[in-house]
């Protein structure tokens, strides 16, 4: 795997940076064969005349591991520990620090941190060690062979010096074209289950932080009054009970209708404020439904001819469904879903002698520079982020109209430009108003022959398209058809005959977005919920019936093959179900990774299920830190089955029903009694963790409370039957 990066080109900046610096970096859209390759800088190892060696980190850090995975990469090429790394968030750059996955965009997201850095970290790491040992080389006058690296010193027939002194002649040297990297047999950092994560410490004794916490001095904290339905725009605002408030400072109409922008000199001043100004709504063009009727249109959306032939034609489907000896047919229903992030969404916008500087923990730093400079009317360059760590996201940090950063830059102009604002959402807020995993309705018919095999599948789905009309349509939407709709579906990894899928949108006001495994968070329901009724219908092991449909030879399929072999071992599924116990499994592909799970559950359906434990094995080829990948799996695991169990946001006439934690309840640590995860050794390249374990966690649960009697198909399982101890 690592071969075919050997011809790729490196591209050297120096600079003075406490003292003399050695900066190395790799073209990374290059490596990847973007759409536009143009040669563009990406530094991403630092040394300083002291021997301190820095990581620049060009994707954010929200608990997701990108500290630890990236540093990881330079640690290893410089024989180095983990601990003894600094690491640095990236500036607001894309021609630096581009993500190539996104088109050359800066952001994380997509589970394409790692999957994007790998080789043009690790080879940047490669080639300041080949520098350095050539300066030493050449100083000492020895051969190159007879030098090496090892815990921040140069060393050669005894003597050693750091690695900091040889930083400037270093820099002297043209950058290697094609540095040698270690070999599988050689690394001792990547790989290495033991390392500590590097964000622990600082998040442990607080030195951490969070836009949340940041105080500038003489900012001003602003909050917005927005409209309490999807849809509705500003007629007129009255802030004259605002006035007495202690710490209010003033109010001001967003130009669009959006809102009211509410200014304190403190956050609890500021909505203790908002919560005084009246406002009068225009809600002509506002979702007014109730969620009864959402979803009685997106099921009837399923029940109806498509509005998009997605895949395979409907009549051949149909023909061969007639032709079956039984015909499986459900219906399924997904509720919007907040993002529910620990830390609501925060950012502070500051003048600078130039622009301005956002402090954020910013997931997309190329969206908030085009935002900003929009609204503010200044040069994207001339706008600084300073990208600080975030609680959480799970996509919400990161929407196609950048709605926060919108809001901050417009808080900022209407109060002057001159002094720093805080835009603060509170939880209610978020969950109340912001932006959602659409609902979604899907229809499935599969037909078996007289053996029990699918002879035609006819699956129809509706919700509204996440990224239709938005700045990705051109990559995410072919012939009118957003992928995120039907990823998991058209691209199933089962060989199944005369699949047709069909596609209608849904269109409404309310605000959608990306959600931990976009659309994979339902596809994957419906399809492993169907292929265990399918196997349950031909009197077959749910496991085994996989397995036959996964015999194409593609090494797609060979991996999932694997992986669900590692789950079913791990899981003891070959053995009878212990006493009052049932099991359910389910598998899917997702972000280039290959991950299966096996839910084991006690209790009654009508008296209380208890979730024993989680067997999950995951193949994402080469995993760089084993430890952030095992805990990646448990959070997509317990944020997958947590929502699936009791979450929901529902709507009495266009009203957001839900408010906060007590009505839209996270998991609960005691929710999962145990998960644990069985990695595939791998020397492939890596592939995303964040959210691929997600998708098979709620349908594995669902199939084990189906082997007690119960098939649910409509979320959230606890309004549909099922209790939870």
């Amino acid at each position: 795997m690592i071969d075919q990066f050997s011809r790729r080109r490196f591209l050297q900046t120096a600079s003075a940076v406490a003292g003399t610096s050695l900066v190395v970096g790799f073209n990374g859209t290059q490596l990847f064969a973007a759409a536009d390759a143009a040669a563009e800088l990406t530094p991403f190892v630092r040394i300083d005349s002291q021997g301190t060696v820095t990581a620049i980190i060009k994707h954010f850090e929200c608990g997701q591991g990108t500290t630890t995975g990236l540093a990881a990469l330079i640690a290893e090429e410089l024989n180095l520990s983990l601990d003894d790394v600094e690491i640095e968030f990236a500036p607001a750059d894309a021609s630096r620090y581009g993500n190539a996955l996104f088109g050359g965009a800066q952001g994380t997201g997509g589970s394409t941190a790692m999957a994007s850095s790998y080789a043009p970290y690790r080879m940047a790491g490669a080639a300041v060690r080949e520098m350095l040992v050539q300066a030493a080389a050449d100083e000492w006058g020895v051969p190159v062979s007879e030098v090496r690296l090892e815990a921040g010193q140069v060393i050669s027939n005894g003597k050693s010096e750091s690695m900091g002194a040889f930083v400037g002649a270093a820099q002297a040297l043209p950058v290697p074209e094609a540095p040698t990297l270690k070999a599988a047999s050689e690394l001792s950092v990547i790989g290495n289950p033991t390392t500590d994560r590097r964000d622990s410490r600082p998040k442990i004794n607080g030195t951490a932080t969070y836009a949340m916490d940041l105080h500038l001095d003489n900012q001003v904290v602003a909050v917005v009054l927005r409209s309490p339905r999807f849809g509705g725009t500003l007629v007129s605002f009255d802030d004259s009970a605002a006035s007495g408030i202690s710490g209010y400072v003033r109010s001001a109409a967003i130009p669009t209708g959006a809102g009211v922008i509410v200014y304190g000199t403190d956050t609890w001043s500021a909505l203790q404020a908002r919560d005084a100004v009246t406002a009068e709504w225009d809600f002509s063009n506002a979702d007014m439904r109730s969620s009864d009727q959402i979803k009685a249109d997106l099921l009837a959306a399923v029940n109806a001819e498509p509005e998009f032939n997605v895949k395979g034609s409907a009549a051949d489907t149909s023909n061969s469904l007639l032709d079956a000896s039984e015909v499986i047919e459900r219906d399924f229903f997904f509720p919007y879903l907040a993002h529910a992030t620990m830390e609501p969404l925060t950012c502070t916008i500051a003048p600078t002698a130039t622009g301005v500087i956002l402090y954020d923990g910013c997931q997309m730093p190329t969206g908030a520079q085009a935002a900003l400079a929009a609204v503010l009317q200044i040069p994207a360059e001339n706008i600084e982020i300073e990208t600080v760590y975030a609680g959480g996201t799970f996509g919400r940090r990161s929407t196609q109209t950048a709605d926060y950063h919108v809001e901050a830059a417009i808080a900022f102009a209407l109060a002057g430009g001159q002094q720093p604002i805080k835009l603060v959402w509170s939880r209610e807020d978020d969950i109340k108003g912001g932006y959602y995993r659409p609902a979604f309705a899907h229809k499935v018919r599969v037909g078996l022959d007289s053996e029990g095999r699918i002879v035609g599948w006819d699956h129809r789905i509706a919700g509204k398209p996440i990224f239709k009309g938005g700045p990705w349509d051109g990559f995410m939407v072919q012939n009118g058809v957003d992928n995120s709709s039907v990823e998991g579906v058209r691209d199933t990894l089962y060989d199944i005959p005369n699949q047709h899928v069909g596609l209608t949108d849904d269109t409404s006001p309310i605000t959608v977005n990306w959600w931990r495994s976009v659309g994979h968070s339902h596809t994957a329901f419906v399809m492993e919920t169907m292929m265990d009724m399918a196997a349950q219908a031909a009197g077959q092991d749910p496991v085994d019936y996989r397995l036959s449909y996964l015999t194409g030879g593609s090494s797609d399929q060979e991996r999932m093959t694997a992986v669900l072999r590692l789950a079913a071992e791990k899981a003891d599924w070959a053995s009878p179900v212990p006493n009052g116990r049932s099991r359910g499994v389910a598998l899917h592909k997702s972000f280039g990774t290959y991950v299966a799970e096996v839910v084991e559950i006690s209790g009654e359906v009508d008296n209380g299920i208890v979730i024993e434990k989680v067997t999950c094995a995951v193949d994402c080829g080469i995993a760089v830190n084993p430890d952030v990948v095992v805990a990646q799996m448990e959070s997509g695991i317990g944020y997958g089955i947590g929502h699936a169990m009791r979450d929901e946001i529902t709507f009495s006439d266009g009203l957001v029903d839900q408010s906060n934690f007590p009505d839209y309840e996270p998991l609960r640590i005691s929710d999962i009694r145990a998960i644990s995860t069985h990695i595939i050794e791998s020397q492939a390249a890596p592939t995303g963790v964040g959210e691929p374990s997600t998708p098979p966690s709620s349908p594995a649960l669902a199939n084990a409370i189906a082997a007690k009697g119960l098939r649910v198909t409509h979320q959230p399982l606890a309004a549909n039957g099922v209790t939870f101890a």
